[in-house]
């Protein structure tokens, strides 16, 4: 196994495994989520007929983690509030779009319908479009981390740009943030990663 330095900008799968199927209803897509229950995993994404079926990596569900932490010590550090709301299932029956964010925020005091912000691990290529389903879904930011960099996507009208930036939290530094990911534990990461933020 590769050190993990190496392995954060890796993008080979480790263990997560995906099965895409196609001829989907919406009943079969809810009879799957029923049947699951309340379980984060495997996660499912819909998209017009399209399912997905994901069961994370141990790699997979460390990384989202880490990048989920390290926001919220963000928004402590500058006063921020925020609510996690980890794999949320967001569905919309009429959009035929379903998801479940590797993590999401609600920011601020709102007790909003859908989170503002998504993040999502990308280990492979090949998946559902998962800014096609979210933009449908409304969420007005969605991160990807791919090959050790977060890419930032915005909800502009009918479509997510991508963005040099993050513009709910657009004091952060993400490439600051991401060097913070190779850390050996949770621990180390928040107390270095404190110590930068001063």
């Amino acid at each position: 196994m590769p050190p993990r330095a190496e392995l954060q900008k890796d993008d080979r799968p480790t263990e997560d495994h995906a099965v895409r199927l196609s001829g989907v209803t919406w009943a079969d897509y809810e009879r799957l989520l029923e049947i699951r229950g309340e379980a984060a995993v495997p996660r499912l994404t819909f998209l017009e007929g399209e399912l997905e079926i994901m069961s994370p990596s141990r790699d997979h569900e460390r990384l989202k983690s880490m990048i989920g932490r390290l926001v919220e010590v963000y928004c402590l550090h500058r006063g921020l509030r925020f609510t996690p709301y980890g794999s949320w299932t967001l569905k919309d029956r009429g959009a035929e779009r379903g998801a479940e964010p590797d993590e999401c925020y609600v920011l601020g005091d709102d007790d909003a319908e859908r989170p503002h912000l998504a993040i999502e691990v990308v280990w492979t290529s090949g998946g559902l479009d998962k800014l096609e389903v979210y933009r449908k879904l409304g969420v007005q930011e969605v991160w990807t981390w791919r090959k050790g960099r977060i890419l930032v996507h915005a909800l502009r009208g009918d479509r997510h740009e991508e963005l040099a930036r993050s513009e709910l939290l657009p004091g952060l530094d993400l490439e600051q943030l991401t060097g913070f990911l190779d850390r050996p534990t949770a621990f180390d990461a928040i107390r270095d990663y404190r110590a930068a933020l001063g």
